[in-house]
């Protein structure tokens, strides 16, 4: 560094550490075992394959809104703080465990 940089107050660049090379490349190959999984769950439907969480994402959906229907229907909705929240919730335990009870 000259003594221009320094007087201007620029850190000092450290060089590379050797060890962190030693610690990266096992990193980024376990990142890429999941790429070895012969294919993702999916299901033929009209002739094509669809992925298996798009249809347990459809039912909590499905879920969420029947819950919502059922908390008008018997009047709860007005006593329910945070109905949003509750709705999502139960759709996703909905989602969760279609996908846990088909494909796991």
């Amino acid at each position: 560094m000259t003594s221009d940089a320094m007087q201007r107050g620029c850190p000092k660049t450290e060089a590379p550490r050797p060890g962190a090379a030693r610690w990266a490349r096992p990193l980024v190959l376990l990142g890429l075992t999941g790429c070895a999984h012969p294919g993702a769950p999916s299901f033929a439907l009209f002739g094509a394959y669809f992925p298996a969480w798009m249809l347990c994402v459809l039912l909590g959906i499905a879920a969420s809104i029947g819950a919502r229907v059922l908390f008008v229907a018997t009047g709860l909705a007005g006593a329910l703080p945070f109905q949003l929240f509750v709705c999502m919730s139960i759709g996703l335990c909905f989602a969760l465990l279609a996908w846990l009870s088909w494909f796991a």
